[in-house]
Order: C-alpha cells, then sequence, then structure tokens
C-alpha cells in the first residue's frame, strides 16, 4: 500500500527516505535515518524493528546487503514485510516478501532504491527513479519530492494515496527535513506546499541550531 526512496546524496553526504501511502501516517514508523550512516524504509505490514535495528546494524559498519540479510532472521513474518536499505557509502539492498500485495517489487539504481507494493504497475517505480536521477545537482528534498510526484502521476497506491513523508538528515542527529502529510485527499499536492514551508522558514532556522561542533548554536536562531 505504499512506494518509498531510500537514498544518499553523494555530494553532501545526506540520507532520505520518501514515501506516499494509501493509508494515514506513513512518516510515522517507515523512515529511519541517521547521519553518515545509513537509512531504512519499513512498510507492507510494517514491522518498526527492522528499522530500528537496521539503523544500529549500519552503524556497526555493515553493508546495505549484510543488514538485509541479518534483518531477515529475526522477522517470523517476512512474507508480508517489505524494506529497503541504503548503507554509509550508497550501496542499497531491498527485500519483498510473497505475501506483498501486487503490483511489489523494487527498482535499484546508483545511490538509492524505489520499492512498493498494490502499485499499478512497475511503471510506478520506474518512473519515480528515472524524475530522480535526472535531478541529480538538486538538493536531495527537493529530489524526492519530485520522484515522488511523478511515481503518483504514473499511477502510484492502486487505491490512491491520503499520506506523504519526506525525511533527510544531514549532519546532526536531528534532521534537516522532516515533512508529513498525515492525512489528506491530495497528499502530492499538501506535500508540496510543507516543503516549501519548510525551504522559505524552516530549514534556514534548523540551520542556526546548536551543532555538535558549535553547542551554541547560531546569532539567528529564534526562540520557540
Amino acid at each position: 500500500m505504499t512506494f518509498s526512496l531510500v537514498a544518499h546524496c553523494a555530494h553532501t553526504g545526506q540520507f532520505g527516505v520518501a514515501a506516499v501511502t494509501g493509508v494515514p501516517a506513513v512518516g510515522k514508523l517507515l523512515t529511519h535515518a541517521a547521519a553518515g550512516v545509513g537509512a531504512v524504509a519499513t512498510q507492507a505490514r510494517v514491522n518498526p524493528y527492522l528499522g530500528i535495528d537496521g539503523l544500529k546494524l549500519l552503524g556497526l559498519g555493515l553493508s546495505a546487503e549484510a543488514v538485509r540479510d541479518a534483518l531477515l532472521t529475526t522477522d517470523p513474518a517476512l512474507r508480508f514485510r517489505q524494506f529497503a536499505v541504503i548503507d554509509r557509502v550508497g550501496r542499497t539492498a531491498t527485500f519483498t516478501g510473497d505475501a506483498c500485495l501486487d503490483w511489489c517489487g523494487s527498482l535499484q539504481r546508483d545511490g538509492f532504491s524505489v520499492q512498493g507494493n498494490r502499485l499499478a504497475g512497475p511503471q510506478v517505480l520506474e518512473r519515480a527513479a528515472d524524475r530522480f536521477e535526472t535531478l541529480r545537482d538538486q538538493p536531495l528534498a527537493d529530489r524526492l519530492l519530485e520522484a515522488l510526484a511523478e511515481g503518483v502521476a504514473a499511477g502510484g497506491d492502486a487505491q490512491g494515496e491520503v499520506s506523504a513523508t519526506i525525511y533527510v538528515m544531514d549532519t546532526e542527529d536531528y534532521p534537516l527535513w522532516d515533512i508529513r502529510v498525515d492525512e489528506h485527499p491530495e497528499p502530492i499536492t499538501e506535500l508540496r506546499r510543507l516543503h516549501d514551508v519548510f525551504r522559505d522558514r524552516v530549514v534556514p532556522e534548523i540551520k542556526t541550531m546548536p551543532t555538535r561542533e558549535n553547542p551554541a548554536g547560531g546569532e539567528g536562531e529564534i526562540p520557540i
């Protein structure tokens, strides 16, 4: 009931996860990422521990493939699961259980992966991936948004979409981008509106907040 992307930006080192689905609140449990470590998307019948444990394994330096293989030993209901892993250097690995709803599958390319279930067809992933690749010089959050929009335009969830999310980790332990549309009749339209709000008002503020190297933060930080 979902399609998602996990991605690494070779220019900035950022990791991102983005998704759109036909059920509410896709951003609550699907997205898992850590700065300098990697990312995991867990979907279909969601097992949040695939994301939680996957990040821990990535933090130990395991490759995406090794993390996927390790996770496959932890869940007795794998046939209902779908997940994707990207490691610190941009390698990806995916899994789709044989009980996931058709059309289901994944598409791996250089530095990112697209995966989904209950889709209108493989063209959803193909067009999302193509769009993501054509924007390789754009910010990661922008690329994720446009890839989701292209996938929805190609048919998206076979029964329509109601929620969407974009989550991007930069250099700190907190996200640079964390946009969630939890329930909306046009989630991509609303995601695009919120993206512009984040771009213009939220992300500039986050960039002035305390970091590990500068615990005081910037002069322009606005009290909350």
